[in-house]
């Protein structure tokens, strides 16, 4: 059975998981880099994405949780600023992604966008459909494409929040980073008060982040 997760959403200790004054030199936002430094040490991010430190590829409890992100997910939805900086009608189809030839995804992802574009195919399996008509809709689509597999929400904040209002997430791995941002976008805002009908079934920790892990309550 399909499932809706959500995996590897770091949030700060005061509550953002995302910086403030995205752009294109910012992606994450000013300081939000800092959120992710945990799993930029793993040795799962580091065959996905290339090394960004000199040190050795972490193994152990943080490197499971970033291989668990990827595990049975046959489609992913994302929003519009995680795709790209890129504002408004889309001037042109230059702007591919973040990701360069290659993104990491490997199957077809569902960015909710106010703007119509044509499918965009990438090489190594992944398209990207340009969904219009809201998160409801691009889950659906999403579920239809993974062919039985689970369909992972993967960011930014507003569309997991409206995914979160409408009841649709099964599961979600919170990692809470030891870093204060003081402002961005803030994870359990616009929830009227959290996200209800969801419960912590693992709370663990290492050196460097928290681990959370929250299910659909039982009724």
């Amino acid at each position: 059975m399909t499932r809706i997760r959500v995996h590897n959403m770091t949030m700060s200790l005061d509550g953002y998981a995302a910086g403030p004054d995205q752009d294109l030199e910012h992606p994450l936002g000013t300081g939000g880099e800092r959120l992710h430094e945990w799993i930029f040490e793993t040795a799962t991010f580091r065959r996905t994405y290339g090394d960004r430190s000199d040190g050795p590829p972490e193994e152990g409890l943080d490197d499971e949780f970033a291989r668990l992100g990827d595990d049975e997910v046959g489609a992913t939805v994302i929003g519009r600023n995680m795709f790209g900086p890129v504002r408004g009608p889309w001037p042109d189809e230059e702007w591919t992604g973040w990701w360069g030839d290659i993104p990491p995804y490997h199957h077809p992802v569902f960015v909710v966008t106010h703007h119509e574009r044509a499918p965009l195919e990438m090489a190594g399996g992944t398209t990207f459909h340009f969904v219009t008509d809201g998160v409801e809709a691009a889950v659906e689509q999403a579920v239809a494409a993974a062919g039985g597999l689970d369909v992972r929400i993967g960011g930014g904040v507003q569309v997991l929040q409206q995914c979160l209002r409408a009841g649709l997430v099964d599961e979600m791995h919170l990692a809470i980073a030891p870093v204060l941002l003081g402002g961005g976008e803030r994870l359990f805002d616009r929830l009227d008060g959290g996200p209800h009908g969801m419960e912590v079934a693992e709370m663990v920790s290492s050196t460097r982040v928290t681990h959370v892990r929250l299910v659909r309550a039982t009724p």
